[in-house]
């Protein structure tokens, strides 16, 4: 398993200009990879130093499939022209004029940056952080569109492609699975989708830039002043700005918590003032207003969670035989996939 002591945190820091003097250095986060493999040397580590003098530090140390080191590179300097421009997001700091660097620690090869740590994340979000998020997000995309900033790879919300918001390929695949009397009723939503897709076939040849493509959950801190800022670039890449900005406002309403005792109603409120609050900044369009009752229902239809993940997931289902509740799940696709306005 890879470690770090803090002696090994101090020489990371001298080489990142920072003095290696730490008061203490607590793990954040870990992820051991061993893809079946024991002598994997495959690993997500993150780490808070406190340094003597100075603010709290993160570093992260990373050797992970399909990650780069200019690849992290690129997205580090996404994150710094962000802040250049206003965006409220961590100081990073550099190695020999570079972000990211590589090196063998431990008998890992793994890269690392380093940055200052974001105080007082957000947890839970109400009507009136999910506008400020609105906002902030909106105030991203225009720096990214106005300096044509990109960053290549895969992001979590594209609509085009595999995402982490709605699985209508793993929909389709249950096809062999359906029964005779539920066959009429998965065709209908089928061609549904095929139609929907069709409305939104012209965002998929528009122009993409870059987007922090993880805006909510857990990477969001606020300012005792009420200022929202933003961390973790970990997952960002290129994307249809409109696009990210409606699957962004959807994952924050569904995924983070909201204020103890809040309502039902209260994802709608948070969606909505999310999207009030981009708005306000960068207005939607009237061909924006028009897609999203169809990118909203295809998100809401086939919400992953439902049809794979939970263990009474539409798949779920399905593979045990459970006919009434594989039709009731197909029942409330087609009622999801229903139009509603921005």
């Amino acid at each position: 398993m890879f470690t770090v002591t803090p002696a090994d945190i101090g020489g990371v820091l001298q080489e990142f200009g920072i003095s290696p003097a730490l008061k203490c250095v607590s793990e954040l986060q870990r992820y051991d990879y061993a893809d079946g493999n024991p002598g994997a040397k495959k690993v997500r580590l993150i780490v808070r130093a406190d340094p003597v003098s100075g603010p709290p530090l993160v570093i992260r140390f990373k050797n992970e499939a399909d990650v780069t080191l200019e690849g992290v590179e690129m997205q580090c300097r996404f994150a710094d022209e962000l802040r250049k421009n206003g965006v409220l997001t961590p100081c990073q700091y550099r190695s020999d004029g570079a972000f990211a660097r590589r090196r063998l620690m431990n008998g890992y090869d793994v890269i690392i940056t380093v940055e200052q740590f974001a105080e007082h994340e957000l947890r839970t979000v109400d009507p009136a952080i999910a506008r400020k998020t609105g906002k902030l997000l909106a105030e991203m995309h225009s720096i990214s569109e106005k300096n044509n900033l990109h960053v290549p790879g895969r992001v979590l919300f594209d609509p085009f492609a595999a995402n982490d918001l709605f699985d209508f390929q793993t929909f389709a695949s249950l096809e062999p699975l359906i029964g005779q009397q539920e066959k009429p009723l998965f065709d209908q939503i089928m061609e549904r989708y095929g139609a929907y897709m069709e409305v939104l076939a012209p965002l998929s040849g528009q122009p993409r830039y870059a987007v922090q493509g993880d805006i909510s959950n857990c990477n969001l801190y606020q300012t005792p002043s009420g200022e929202i800022g933003v961390f973790d670039f970990n997952r960002c890449g290129d994307n249809n700005l409109f696009c990210d900005a409606v699957m962004q406002a959807v994952f924050e309403a569904r995924l983070m918590d909201c204020p103890h005792g809040a309502g039902e109603d209260m994802e709608e409120a948070i969606l909505a003032a999310f999207l009030e609050g981009y708005d306000s900044v960068r207005r939607f369009s009237e061909e924006q207003r028009r897609w999203y009752p169809y990118l909203y229902a295809l998100i809401d239809g086939f919400w992953s969670s439902d049809i794979r993940w939970d263990d009474g997931s539409l798949t779920h289902a399905l593979h045990r035989g459970e006919t009434e509740r594989a039709r009731a799940w197909l029942e409330t696709i087609r009622r999801r996939l229903t139009l509603r306005n921005l």
